[in-house]
């Protein structure tokens, strides 16, 4: 018999009893569905951490100051200041690891304009930030190092300021806005950011340079930065080595002996964001190995269909082999028939897969994202495991004695 022939017989057998076909694809269809969805919306997940992160900045290391001691409670890191602004220098000039680092000093405050005004989150901020950040300018010219040489009082506006205080898709550059009845001229609009991982909003942001910030609005501390500083390493295989380097640096000028601990906090978040997104792999590889055990299930299933056909077709298959059938016909038959009901299984597995997981990111507000191999591989596997599961019952089938076989009741 031809291959067509031989499909043509297995789909005919297949469609006499088709509620019962239907039944024993279920399994393969819920496995391989199960399957299509926890990786797409595990995929979707480690992608939104990564463009978290990314939008935070490239190559990013954040260094905060020391911690608090007082009648055996500890501060976090930040409540005390031990960086000064020499400290800053010293890492912007002395290390071949660091690229770029900038300051961010902090505080929360209300923007006036003549349309409205506006409670934001003001930040100052060397022009270096925006490229640690990678954060470009929609509109405008960020302000340079000659503004905060001579502590202009100049502005940046993220996008959610400029559509609270001017309406959305306002170009307010060159209009002037007051920040504690102080004008300030907007020199630029960043460019939409988005939020974290967390909610904060990075579009709800005023950048100055610095020196205004501490001049105009802060005070200073003197020597002492109060804030913290965002460093950009060279490279993102660099990164490592700027944190050793720099933990190094700061021990060497704060006369820190061996044993002491850190006055200081240095984050990388590049190993933050490969935490998470290894937490959330492993999660995801737990939840396809258990959507995966269905489709064993399933295979377990399709034996038991295939070993029921064999015994109420046994007349057929005495037939057939009377009239000429070879034992390797009879075998391709009920094996053509296990992979027929796996192969259509996993395809309609694969489109419910990707309608649950479209509905689930809908409703929950997740992302999914689509491997086209987790996709080729669950229909293939799905093939597998109906030939697998399908060749015991087949061979049996074979193997029948054609007389025996015709004298079955």
């Amino acid at each position: 018999m031809s291959f067509f022939q031989i499909f043509r017989v297995a789909l005919r057998a297949l469609f006499r009893n088709k509620m019962r076909s239907f039944l024993t694809m279920l399994g393969i269809i819920i496995g391989v569905a199960a399957v299509i969805a926890m990786v797409a919306i595990g995929e979707g997940a480690k992608a939104q951490v990564e463009a978290a992160f990314a939008s935070m900045g490239t190559n990013l290391l954040i260094l905060m100051p020391g911690s608090t001691s007082s009648g055996g409670v500890q501060g976090g890191f930040g409540s005390q200041p031990t960086l000064t602004w020499d400290d800053l220098r010293a890492i912007q000039t002395e290390l071949s690891s660091v690229k770029a680092a900038s300051p961010q000093l902090r505080m929360n405050g209300q923007i006036l304009a003549e349309e409205g005004n506006w409670s934001s989150t003001i930040y100052g901020v060397s022009p270096e930030y925006f490229d640690i950040r990678s954060w470009k300018m929609a509109s405008g010219e960020r302000f340079s190092a000659a503004d905060v040489e001579a502590s202009n009082k100049v502005l940046i506006l993220g996008q959610t300021v400029v559509s609270r205080l001017f309406g959305e898709g306002a170009d307010p550059v060159g209009q002037t806005v007051r920040v504690r009845n102080i004008p300030f001229v907007v020199v630029a609009v960043m460019e939409r950011k988005g939020q974290s991982a967390q909610g904060q909003d990075y579009d709800d942001a005023v950048f100055m340079p610095y020196t205004t910030f501490r001049g105009k609005l802060q005070g200073g501390l003197r020597k002492y930065l109060s804030g913290v500083v965002f460093i950009g390493a060279t490279s993102a295989d660099a990164t490592a080595r700027a944190e050793k380097d720099i933990a190094a640096l700061l021990r060497d000028r704060h006369n820190l002996p061996p044993g002491e601990p850190d006055d200081f906090s240095v984050r990388n978040l590049s190993e933050i964001a490969e935490a998470q997104q290894e937490g959330t792999r492993t999660l995801t590889t737990l939840l396809a190995s258990i959507a995966a055990v269905s489709l064993l299930v399933g295979g377990i299933g399709i034996m038991n269909i295939m070993l029921v056909s064999v015994t109420e077709r046994t007349r057929e298959v005495g037939l057939r082999m009377a009239i000429g059938a070879r034992r390797r016909d009879i075998l391709a038959q009920f094996l053509t028939e296990a992979l027929v009901l796996s192969a259509i299984g996993g395809l309609l597995g694969v489109g419910i897969g990707l309608l649950v997981a479209q509905q689930l990111a809908s409703r929950f507000g997740w992302q999914t994202l689509v491997r086209p191999d987790i996709v080729l591989t669950s229909v293939v596997f799905s093939g597998v495991v109906g030939i697998v599961f399908g060749l015991y019952p087949a061979r049996k089938a074979a193997s029948l004695d054609p007389i025996e076989a015709l004298r079955f009741e």
